[in-house]
């Protein structure tokens, strides 16, 4: 970092138009950028008095992937501790793999969105987890039912319980929860559970929409409508015909856009910019926000009646670290399917390991879980993962003692600090029960050393509903 406050990035690009919006866009951050145009001009920049300064490196693969690889290890080998990430047009796994084994510590995918190059950024100066390789995390398949989501904490359950009683029907959803809960995995099971099934499921990041073109992205536009509209464009309302839309990060949308996505829903028609009529559109939204709506309501902005309207059905998904119980079988659900992606291979954890992924509070929820396990499996050398492979991890500290994590996704106190009712407890175990074995009731009484009839009539007296456990 440089005497003034500013950190120092290292662009190795060949490409000045490239060069030129990333020092833009890292300039938002604080971040002042040099260059060096290939490998020779790389290695003298580090021996010069600002090189001994920088804070990270970011290197575009144009060059091919041997001789990129060979100049990331000679990074590493100058600069052992120095964050190396690797941009490139290609996101494959397999060249992600290559690039992290040579020493690069992060993998960006063009185009850049300019949120995810600051995110990047931040992570890696920050030695944290959350942000690494989130455009490849992303690409392992994760559309999965209802049944085969993974987490047995109660309130996970109750909130998938929600989502597929309201899978059925045509009502639009609202997803509540933090960034990297997993609410696309959930919109997903829903659109998989609905009648809607067998046409597509279309997402929408609507925070990545620059706000002037947030209407032509949604609603389609014909050819000369506006100014740079070379040819007509079909919206995502009508991609999505007859099927789900699914808007993720809802509450970034610009109010005027807000107006026009409250005409389509209460109409069931769009209205593409510079065409003559309007369309009908049949489609389910299914919305998903970071972001508590009805403060934002209440702060005034997002519509009320935007609101009202998407949140027919309200599904919050509770954080990792409120259900911490869940990580061990993350972990292993994740590995396995990590382990189905190119030159990697299927990978043991060993108690160790789960103790410390256990002990921590994971910020980027089930995502930065992931992103861990994918940058450990990267570079584990040997048939399980031990405690070792998470050095971020155990940098960072465990943020949850080990009693905390031992409470298995049953809280014993109150925020006073006295014991909860026994009862409440009781009514915990055994939602945690019925979640856990995925309503089997037959199971659930005979790991808990009841009869059947008791159950029931525990679930009556404590008012449980069997399937929203």
């Amino acid at each position: 970092m440089t005497r003034n406050g500013q950190r120092l990035l290292l662009l190795i690009d060949d490409e000045p138009a490239q060069r030129r919006l990333v020092a833009a866009l890292a300039a938002r951050a604080g971040w002042r950028a040099l260059f060096a145009a290939d490998a020779d001009m790389a290695m003298a920049m580090l021996a010069t008095p600002e090189g001994g300064q920088l804070d990270a490196i970011l290197l575009d693969h144009w060059a091919g992937e041997q001789d990129a690889n060979a100049l990331i290890a000679e990074l590493r080998e100058r600069r052992p501790t120095l964050p190396i990430l690797m941009l490139t047009a290609n996101g494959s796994v397999a060249q992600a793999v290559a690039a992290m084994r040579a020493g690069a510590t992060d993998f960006l995918v063009k185009p850049l969105a300019p949120e995810r190059l600051l995110a990047a950024l931040e992570a890696a100066v920050a030695g944290s987890a959350a942000g690494e390789l989130r455009p490849l995390t992303e690409k392992i398949p994760a559309l999965l039912a209802f049944d085969e989501i993974v987490g047995s904490a109660p309130d996970f359950r109750a909130a998938l319980a929600i989502a597929a009683k309201a899978a059925r029907a045509r009502v639009p959803v609202l997803l509540e929860g933090e960034s990297g809960v997993g609410k696309e995995v959930v919109a997903e099971a829903i659109h998989a559970a609905s009648p809607r099934a067998r046409k597509p499921m279309v997402a929408v990041n609507c925070g990545a929409i620059p706000a002037n073109l947030v209407e032509s992205e949604l609603f389609g536009h014909e050819k000369g409508a506006f100014t740079g509209a070379f040819e007509r464009k079909i919206g995502r309302f009508q991609d999505a015909d007859g099927g789900t839309l699914f808007l993720d990060e809802v509450g970034d949308m610009p109010l005027d856009a807000q107006v026009k996505l409250l005409r389509v829903l209460q109409e069931g028609e769009i209205h593409p910019l510079g065409a003559r009529h309007a369309r009908a559109v049949d489609v389910r939204v299914i919305a998903a926000t970071n972001r508590r709506l009805a403060e934002e309501v209440e702060a005034g902005r997002f519509r009320e009646d935007l609101y009202y309207r998407l949140n027919v059905v309200q599904v919050a998904i509770p954080p990792l670290r409120d259900r911490l119980s869940d990580v061990p079988a993350l972990a292993r659900h994740l590995l396995a399917r990590i382990a189905r992606q190119p030159g990697l291979r299927p990978l043991g954890i060993t108690d160790d390991a789960l103790h410390l992924l256990c002990a921590y509070d994971w910020p980027g929820n089930v995502r930065q879980l992931q992103n861990a396990l994918f940058r450990a499996a990267v570079l584990c050398e040997s048939d399980a993962l031990t405690a070792a492979d998470f050095p971020q991890i155990a940098m960072m500290g465990g943020r949850r003692s080990a009693s905390a994590v031992e409470g298995g996704g049953v809280q014993l106190f109150r925020p006073d600090g006295h014991m909860r009712l026994l009862e409440d407890i009781e009514a915990d175990v055994i939602r945690l029960a019925i979640g856990h074995y995925r309503g089997r009731m037959t199971e659930v009484a005979r790991r808990l050393g009841i009869g059947r009839s008791t159950l029931y009539r525990k679930l009556a007296e404590l008012g449980i509903e069997s399937n929203a456990a």
